[in-house]
């Protein structure tokens, strides 16, 4: 297998192992564990679940399926009873500390939907599309970002920096604070 092609198996893998991680954390979770608060400015695992699979959902429909959110397009904030419907990018830990599900089926059920269409938008990747260039460089608000950092200063953002930044590493990144919050609430961690 060529290096190119190896590369985006790889990163296919990767996205798919890690919303694995996702599907088993949320699998057990009881709604009061889900929206647990452990205290102030300390956020439940509801925030990291929202704010990641929401931010998922985003990059993949808008960048590969160029389509509205299913978010928004089917109305989950309504089914799962979503309590603060920011996404939590620029709102305070204090503002998003009070977020909570009122419904953890259909959340898991809203979960279920991203994590397939990614599957499926991961299928359709190739080395040439993961270079398309999405704009010249982030802009002035999101230049503290994590991917500013991996793309560096005055780069261009690729569809590729989409997958590895805003899914894969930003997935990862919140998988941990939802395995410390499993851990806060009696559950125990997603790999051993």
């Amino acid at each position: 297998m060529p290096g190119t092609e190896m590369f985006v198996q790889s990163l296919r893998n990767r996205i798919r192992a890690m919303n694995t991680l996702w599907e088993r954390a949320a699998s057990d979770l009881t709604l009061a564990q889900i929206n647990h608060h452990e205290r102030a400015g300390v956020l439940p695992m509801a925030f990291s679940f929202s704010h990641f699979i929401r931010a998922q959902d985003q990059s993949v429909s808008r960048v590969f399926l160029r389509e509205e959110p299913l978010w928004d397009r089917a109305g989950w904030a309504k089914k799962v009873g979503v309590t603060v419907q920011e996404l939590g990018r620029e709102e305070s830990v204090q503002e998003m500390e009070h977020i909570g599900f009122e419904d953890a089926d259909a959340w898991r059920a809203f979960q279920a939907e991203v994590i397939a269409r990614t599957s499926t938008a991961l299928d359709a990747i190739t080395a040439d599309s993961l270079a398309e260039v999405l704009m010249p460089q982030l802009p002035p608000n999101m230049q503290n970002i994590f991917c500013a950092i991996v793309i560096g200063p005055g780069a261009p953002l690729r569809k590729l920096d989409v997958l590895e930044c805003f899914v894969y590493q930003h997935g990862l990144r919140h998988m941990g604070e939802v395995e410390h919050g499993r851990a806060l609430v009696g559950l125990t961690g997603m790999t051993s």
